[in-house]
């Protein structure tokens, strides 16, 4: 990736309930750098924040992720708003594009067939699926214990 390349992807997911703030929350910036946290006060559980820097095969790899999925052309006007039960939100940004997306939590495909519109937010909930298992795969594989 050019050094003069915009690229910026952070996602989050939380609440404020009964455990205090609950969220996930990952960004991947320009630099390689993946920062992630953790928090949920569950059985007194502590937050869990790890950084990590990523080759730009990674970043390269997120962006054609991101791009294939053409969430870039979509609106959130028509998505769930965020209530009780929490939020999303995904900033996306891309040389001189700059996207960003709040809805309620998504619970299950079911929920997204129900909205006011289902393709777009279809293309959302299987995004965020993507980015949350390579996220989780590559903090697996970077602080795995015993290396295979």
């Amino acid at each position: 990736m050019s050094a003069d390349e915009e690229f910026y992807v952070r996602y989050y997911v939380g609440h404020k309930g009964k455990f205090g703030h609950e969220f996930l929350e990952f960004e991947f910036r320009p630099d390689g750098l993946l920062r992630y946290a953790n928090n949920s006060r569950y059985k007194s559980a502590r937050m869990i924040r790890k950084e990590l820097y990523v080759h730009d095969t990674v970043l390269e790899e997120l962006k054609r992720i991101i791009s294939a999925s053409d969430i870039t052309k979509e609106s959130d006007d028509k998505w769930p708003s965020p209530d009780s039960v929490g939020r999303q939100e995904l900033e996306i940004v891309v040389n001189n594009e700059h996207i960003s997306f709040v809805t309620a939590k998504i619970g299950s495909v079911v929920d997204v067939e129900d909205s006011n519109d289902p393709d777009g937010l279809k293309l959302f909930y299987f995004l965020i699926q993507d980015l949350r298992c390579m996220v989780f795969s590559l903090i697996g594989m970077h602080f795995k214990i015993k290396p295979i």
